[in-house]
């Protein structure tokens, strides 16, 4: 079980989401914003980050590279789940500092697999 915060700002796919890791046997915190999820992962430390890229706001490419190079949250790994599936978008996920990327909406079984790979379980 990992404890995963997920950025998203729409409610309706946050709640499939939560819904989705909770039956996998996760524990999920929700974030509207790149900023709320920023301050949430600083104090909370969760072992996983899924970013939504569209966000109100600082979007999801600017709140990874923020995430990733911050002393206090660079050890955590941060998972792209976006709409946006050009292979450019992908490379410039991993290059803000994500540790993967997949495009919504995620097939359940790839999704776990993904995250227990970068959680190591």
């Amino acid at each position: 079980m990992a404890r995963i915060l997920l950025i998203e700002d729409s409610p309706t796919e946050a709640a499939v989401m939560v819904q989705l890791l909770e039956r996998n046997g996760h524990q999920v915190t929700t974030a509207g914003s790149a900023e709320d999820g920023i301050a949430s992962c600083k104090r909370d430390q969760p072992d996983l980050v899924l970013m939504d890229i569209i966000l109100p706001g600082m979007n999801g490419f600017q709140a990874t590279r923020a995430l990733t190079r911050d002393a206090t949250t660079s050890h955590i790994p941060v998972l792209i789940i976006s709409t946006k599936g050009l292979e450019t978008d992908r490379v410039w996920g991993m290059r803000q500092g994500a540790k993967d990327y997949i495009v919504k909406p995620p097939r359940e079984a790839e999704l776990v697999a993904r995250i227990s790979a970068l959680i190591g379980h």
